[in-house]
């Protein structure tokens, strides 16, 4: 499937990395990775068409360069506007080398302000804040109550009851709040919201998870670690419509006790139109939940996972999506080996999911691909995040590496010289940007898109997913051979907007806006 490019060729990045987000850092209407170093810089890295490499804007222009955030130790990052002035703040978790607990070094939340970007936990009033303390895990985005600004959720690992998981989000009725001056004062409602739990975070997930006519719900992966006194039970906290949440993962069978997440990517893997979840447990066997309403409309999951898709890894991230755009849906394990034996070899894995109406059980087909140059067998893989960073109509892949080794950033591209019938050359996509009323991404926003031939594909915008990282803010339709025909988008809030596309619209990148769209201040 993959082959490797070159477009990091002369920017060094062989350094401990983790995480990586996807946003637009610069405002410039394309998109950035963002990668969380650890025993060095943060990186933006942008794509020169020209000349076919990607650059480091944190290290070019002095605009970006607090974002580099040297001392950070980050593993973790994600985006999202806040304060709804269209624009994404970033958000890294930063260990400050605590495993558990409380850090020392603390969080950092950049946001555009006065022509560069600066740390809002830097700012006096925020500098005190505890849950910027915490050892963070995973960290995603949620518009929680419907309004277009939005809440950074974050799993933490608590040691003995300190450091329970966060939700901060900017207090408007603080007096010493300003958004148009960009001094924004910040708030944890995670005890407000009823998701102040302290366990063994890992892995988080964010969208409409249940239905509830759009509202975003938090899928948790926890690990158990009886000795810091940790359950590894998962939550699925259903948004309740007023601002909290309720935990329904045992009703719905997904609690999965006795494993440890990691990586978690949501996905439509039947076409129902229901959201499934698939994850990878550390070392554990990896699960493909399906979800089904059972009897009185209730929510269920049910693994469908076979035993060559469940074989037990090292994960890390899991990565839903149309790589090939067949209209079919891939999955990407990233998985690290031990530096410690050289004989480890713990490669990335792919594998396909293809709907099977003629299954009574409406259960997919999943089969292993060959990954091609991704493969890595020895690589200390950390994180990964999609984007069409060259904009030809395929999903780009960064991985990242670190933790027990140093190892540079990779890219990956869908390799179209596989055969003269390859895919991925001549299928036809589609790809969609709702944006809030204030003009930034939507992320959480469920978006179906109806074809021609009569099938319909189901995504969410990523508010978090994957361990550590974050997908970019489009949904990404492969539709092979097949033509578009109808667009809709659910946001958060439960406003839908539809649309009509011409069968000449396919092979385009679509804008849809909210339709109470704001001027932004």
């Amino acid at each position: 499937m993959f082959k490797r490019a070159n477009w990091l060729k002369d920017l060094p990045t062989s350094q401990l990395n983790y995480g990586v987000a996807v946003s637009d850092v610069d405002n410039d209407g394309t998109l950035e990775w963002i990668v969380a170093g650890f025993n060095g810089p943060n990186f933006v890295l942008k794509y020169n068409a020209t000349t076919r490499r990607l650059v480091n804007l944190a290290q070019q222009d002095p605009r970006f360069g607090a974002i580099r955030d040297v001392g950070g130790q980050a593993i973790g990052v994600c985006a999202c506007d806040i304060d709804g002035d269209g624009r994404e703040e970033i958000y890294f978790l930063n260990t400050n080398n605590a495993y558990a607990g409380r850090a020392d070094y603390g969080d950092s939340l950049f946001k555009w302000r006065n022509g560069r970007y600066v740390n809002l936990y830097s700012d006096p009033i925020n500098s005190r804040m505890e849950a910027k303390s915490f050892a963070g895990r995973s960290v995603a985005c949620i518009d929680r109550l419907g309004t277009g600004k939005y809440s950074v959720v974050i799993a933490t690992y608590s040691r003995g009851g300190v450091g329970n998981f966060a939700l901060v989000e900017m207090d408007e009725n603080h007096p010493n709040n300003d958004a148009r001056s960009g001094n924004i004062v910040l708030k944890n409602v995670a005890n407000v919201a009823k998701i102040n739990k302290g366990t063994g975070g890992r892995g988080l997930v964010v969208g409409p998870i249940l239905g509830n006519g759009g509202r975003s719900d938090i899928f948790f992966g926890n690990e158990g670690n009886p000795w810091m006194g940790n359950s590894g039970d998962n939550f699925l906290f259903k948004n309740l419509g007023n601002g909290s949440f309720e935990d329904v993962a045992e009703n719905a069978g997904i609690q999965d006790k006795y494993n440890n997440a990691r990586g978690i990517s949501l996905g439509d893997f039947n076409r129902d139109g229901l959201m499934d979840i698939a994850y990878g447990n550390w070392e554990g066997e990896h699960k493909l939940f399906m979800q089904h309403k059972s009897v009185g409309g209730l929510r269920k999951f049910r693994n469908v996972a076979t035993k060559q898709y469940a074989v037990p890894t090292k994960i890390r991230t899991v990565i839903t999506a149309d790589f090939d755009n067949n209209g079919d849906t891939e999955i990407f394990m990233n998985n690290i080996c031990s530096h410690r034996d050289p004989n480890d070899r713990e490669p990335n894995k792919l594998f396909t999911v293809v709907p099977n109406p003629s299954n009574n059980s409406n259960d997919p087909v999943i089969r292993k691909m060959s990954i091609g140059q991704a493969k890595e067998p020895r690589g200390f893989g950390t994180g990964a995040a999609i984007t069409d960073m060259d904009g030809d109509g395929l999903l780009d892949l960064l991985v990242s590496h670190g933790e027990s080794k140093t190892q540079p950033l990779q890219i990956y591209r869908v390799n179209r010289k596989v055969s003269k019938n390859d895919a991925g050359r001549k299928n036809n996509w589609v790809r969609v940007i709702p944006r809030t009323k204030y003009g930034a991404p939507a992320r959480g926003a469920l978006v179906k898109l109806s074809t021609r031939s009569g099938k319909v594909y189901t995504s969410v915008i990523d508010g978090g997913s994957g361990y550590l990282c974050q997908m970019e803010p489009v949904a990404h339709f492969g539709i092979g051979q097949d033509k578009p025909k109808k667009l809709e988008v659910l946001y958060p809030d439960g406003v839908t907007v539809t649309a009509s596309l011409k069968r000449s619209d396919k092979n385009k990148v679509h804008f849809v806006d909210h339709p109470n769209k704001r001027l932004v201040v």
